[in-house]
């Protein structure tokens, strides 16, 4: 099923998953943003509201976090009780989240975990780790495959800092490409200039959570690797 070019993953009773693309706001551009293109969706498809349980009070809202210049899969809510019902899991990180990425560099070591403490604020390039008491954190990471100048990387992650990825990535000396904000100016001009890359090297490829009256994990997973980011590794 797909929604405006958004494929839907999956649904059910209160909830259902979205592929979301790159450059496309959750919440904060009325009208345009996901949440909006997903709620007018539900409302002008009768049948698939009955299956959601549709709540046009609710409406719709996201029930964890992607930034804007991340693609892939989020899970998104359509009644207040699977809102709480699934924020519980990700709170007590019982929901799992993977990832790929493209990051800047050939990654020596080819799996791992990065385990630097990061401030719940993020920093910028010239300290990712951020001000302020610093926090533990945790992301696995496996190279898929590597080109020359990048590394195909797949990351777990085992906490849920802001921007996690990006920081760790960073932190390891190789920033995401594309990532205006952890990595260089210069890097994400000739990305831009030279290879037509617009876009931060970061997508959501699977989310394993649990769902009412089912005892099993339910993985959900994103449908390929974006094309742009396939072209550039």
């Amino acid at each position: 099923m797909i929604c405006n070019n958004i494929p839907i993953l999956d649904s059910g009773k209160g909830w259902l998953a979205v592929d979301k693309p790159s450059g496309m706001s959750i919440h904060n551009d009325p009208g345009y943003d996901l949440c909006s293109v997903i709620a007018e969706y539900i409302k002008d498809n009768p049948d698939f509201a009955e299956q959601t349980a549709f709540n046009p009070e609710f409406g719709v809202n996201p029930v964890h976090r992607l930034d804007k210049l991340t693609s892939g899969v989020i899970l998104m809510a359509c009644t207040v009780e699977s809102f709480y019902w699934f924020s519980k899991q990700f709170e007590n990180r019982s929901a799992g989240k993977k990832y790929i990425a493209i990051v800047h560099g050939q990654i020596k070591k080819k799996q791992g975990l990065w385990t630097w403490p990061l401030s719940k604020k993020p920093g910028g390039r010239s300290n990712p780790a951020g001000a302020g008491k610093k926090m533990p954190s945790q992301t696995g990471y496996k190279v898929i495959r590597q080109s020359k100048l990048y590394s195909l990387v797949e990351c777990e992650l085992m906490t849920g800092r802001k921007h996690q990825i990006r920081r760790h990535a960073a932190l390891a000396g190789h920033s995401i490409a594309g990532d205006s904000r952890y990595g260089t100016s210069s890097a994400v001009k000739y990305l831009q200039t030279k290879l037509n890359f617009h876009r931060l090297g970061l997508h959501s490829t699977s989310l394993s959570i649990y769902v009412p009256n089912k005892s099993k994990p339910v993985i959900i997973n994103s449908k390929k690797i974006p094309a742009d980011m396939e072209a550039l590794i």
